[in-house]
C-alpha cells in the first residue's frame, strides 16, 4: 500500500526521476523503507533493485532511518586539513552518538560525507539543507541549540 504522501508525490513526478522522487520522500521524513522503495519502483515502473540502487548510492539519500534534524560533515581534503576531526568530536561529546547513528529521540541523525560544496568555509556541515562553515568545536553546541 502506498503512503498518501508518497502518492502525492509520484502523481507530481510523471517522468520518473528516481532521485528527485526520493529525495521529496525522504525530505517529507518518509524513511526509505524496502516497502517504500518496492513501491516506488512498482510506480515508476522500475525493479526494486533500480530504486536501491540509486538509494544507497547517493549520500544525501539513506536507507536507514534519518533523524528530524539531519546532519553531515564534510570530510573532503580541504574539511579534513582545516580539522573537521575536532568538530565530529564536539558533535559526538554534544550528541552522544557518532557518525551513522540517529539519538534516541530521533532529533538528530549524524553522517560522515563528501563535499558539501563549501570548500571556501572549511571545516563545514550540514543540518538539513543549511550549510555552516568556519567551523570550530566551540561553534557545535551554540549552533545545534537551534534545532533543539
Amino acid at each position: 500500500m502506498v503512503n498518501n504522501v508518497v502518492r502525492e508525490i509520484l502523481a507530481h513526478h510523471k517522468n520518473g526521476n528516481l532521485i528527485s522522487i526520493l529525495k521529496e520522500v525522504q525530505d517529507n521524513r518518509i524513511d526509505l523503507s524496502k516497502d517504500v522503495m518496492m513501491d516506488i519502483a512498482k510506480s515508476v515502473g522500475v525493479s526494486f533493485s533500480d530504486v536501491y540502487e540509486i538509494a544507497s548510492f547517493y549520500s544525501f539519500l539513506s536507507t536507514e532511518p534519518i533523524g528530524k534534524n539531519v546532519i553531515r560533515i564534510c570530510k573532503s581534503i580541504p574539511c579534513f586539513m582545516k580539522s573537521c576531526d575536532v568538530v565530529i568530536k564536539a558533535i559526538e561529546k554534544e550528541l552522544g552518538i557518532k557518525p551513522g547513528e540517529i539519538t534516541a529521540d530521533k532529533k538528530f541523525s549524524f553522517h560522515l560525507t563528501n563535499c558539501i560544496g563549501a570548500c571556501d568555509i572549511a571545516p563545514a556541515m550540514m543540518i538539513n539543507k543549511k550549510r555552516y562553515g568556519n567551523l570550530t568545536p566551540g561553534k557545535i553546541a551554540q549552533i545545534l541549540d537551534e534545532y533543539k
